[in-house]
């Protein structure tokens, strides 16, 4: 949800006006499905990635409002914490050098936003959970102070009606309480935009909810939360309770969370953000003056506000996207799965694994979600979000599989037929799934390396748990920044 609100107050009113404005608005959605003309010629790439602000310590440093103004870049933006931060790159292709030039700009963003932070005593990490992190400073008080953050926490913790509840049971155990959404801010993450036509958008979504088992188990980088070493990619169930708007009577009758992996596989665009309606009341009834009928009848093109605000509050791990550039109507599948780092080169191999698989399997002759069940996705996901390199996943024609074998055995030509059915120069597509192709030989990603890190802080040096991932956060800033990829990296 990136657009400002101020109103926090909503009525009866407000709500039953805004369910029958999303309605008005879907109607108008399938018929622009119909015939509209969505631009789809040459499919534009997005990258967002969320960062960390941590202070010379590396304990988190509350300070986004001052180092944003510092930075002065409308790129960069306010994110749920106040030690948050997130870049926007710029939307382009990924033909020929396109990945290069992704890498030269987000590097350089980076760097000038470093330079800028360290006039407020901080720097910038790239990693999906910070492990510095503790309870005391994932509270309210310390969420940005841009209105429509209290709004939905508002809203989310008024939907629930009582404390939100984190219970997490990994290597080790983590069971507690909060009053707010602020733990979510924890979950900083990496999302790629894959701009679609209408008629293959049920395709490239089917595959990418097919592949986002592998995904997190090759690029996991989450290993630790409030001290505790929990799942390999803990943001995913993190992110998932945090959020979570249901008591535990709603959750017994099978009452849809709002972080949602899905359960089918869809024909059309249509179908989620019909189940979106359907199944989620709304968590921010505002609604705009646009009569979307009017401007449809009109020969405009419809905003469709009320319909893109539901879409946003509802979380899915692959989100379709309605959007307008230029005058002109798209679509995208946005990618959600993945965390943030560990350097710039681990996040283009993690985007190049992603739009490379995604086209290889959407366009393949047989379709891998005729050969898959939807559950078995879903499956293969949590299992990936537990063990990361270590899971074994279900793949069709294959049974149970390590995930490193199934990358490297079988994936990895799909991953490379898709990136040259985009363009991608050979030398950019050997590169970085080279990354990809080294994290399963040597069976290390970001999650392994901070495990290991601390386990040699903790044996090695004589550290407690705190003192361990702090040494280990410093190293970590240290080695992000010579943009070597994290398999490369050494422990000590």
């Amino acid at each position: 949800m990136g657009r400002d609100v101020s109103q926090g107050a909503f009525t009866r009113e407000d709500r039953v006006r805004y369910r029958q404005k999303v309605r008005r608005c879907l109607d108008v959605f399938a018929l622009m499905l119909d015939d509209f003309g969505f631009d789809a010629d040459r499919p534009m790439t997005g990258l967002e990635i969320e960062l960390n602000l941590v202070d010379s310590a590396a304990e988190p440093a509350m300070r986004n409002e001052e180092i944003l103004a510092e930075i002065a870049d409308p790129l960069f933006q306010t994110e749920l914490g106040q030690f948050n931060l997130e870049l926007n790159a710029e939307p382009r292709l990924i033909e020929d050098a396109g990945f290069a030039d992704y890498e030269h700009d987000l590097r350089s963003s980076l760097s000038r936003a470093d330079e800028r932070a360290a006039r407020s005593d901080a720097k910038i990490v790239l990693v999906g959970i910070l492990p510095t992190l503790t309870e005391g400073h994932l509270v309210e008080d310390n969420l940005s102070t841009n209105e429509r953050y209290r709004v939905l926490n508002d809203q989310i913790v008024g939907a629930r009606g009582e404390a939100i509840e984190l219970d997490i049971r990994g290597v080790e155990q983590l069971r507690t309480h909060t009053d707010s959404i602020a733990p979510e801010a924890a979950c900083t993450s990496l999302q790629f935009h894959l701009q679609v036509a209408p008629d293959s958008f049920a395709d490239y979504w089917n595959a990418s909810q097919a592949v986002a088992g592998v995904q997190v188990a090759v690029g996991a980088n989450s290993p630790f939360l409030y001290g505790r070493q929990l799942w390999a990619e803990t943001r995913i169930a993190l992110f998932k309770q945090a959020t979570d708007t249901r008591p535990e009577e709603l959750k017994a009758q099978g009452v849809r969370p709002r972080v949602w992996f899905g359960e089918r596989w869809i024909t059309s665009i249509f179908d989620l953000f019909e189940e979106n309606v359907r199944y989620f009341p709304p968590l921010l009834p505002i609604c705009e003056d646009e009569d979307p009928v009017e401007v449809l009848h009109a020969g405009g093109v419809p905003q469709l506000s009320e319909l893109r605000l539901h879409n946003g509050t509802v979380y899915r791990w692959n989100r379709p996207v309605y959007d307008i550039m230029n005058g002109r109507p798209h679509l995208r599948v946005e990618n959600r799965v993945l965390p943030a780092g560990p350097t710039v080169v681990d996040m283009l191999a993690n985007a190049a694994l992603y739009f490379g698989l995604v086209r290889g399997l959407a366009e393949a002759d047989r379709p891998i979600w005729s050969q898959l069940t939807f559950s078995s996705a879903e499956e293969n996901f949590h299992s990936a979000a537990r063990r990361g390199l270590d899971a074994v996943l279900h793949w069709p024609r294959i049974g149970d599989v390590p995930v490193t074998k199934l990358v490297l055995d079988q994936l990895l030509p799909v991953a490379a037929t898709g990136l040259d059915g985009f363009g991608v120069a050979p030398a950019q597509r050997d590169r970085l799934l080279g990354i990809i192709e080294q994290r399963c030989r040597t069976g290390r990603n970001g999650s392994v390396w901070q495990t290991e890190a601390v386990w040699s802080a903790e044996r090695q040096r004589g550290m407690d748990r705190p003192a361990a991932l702090h040494h280990m956060v410093k190293r970590y800033a240290e080695l992000q920044r010579t943009n070597e990829p994290v398999h490369t990296w050494p422990v000590d």
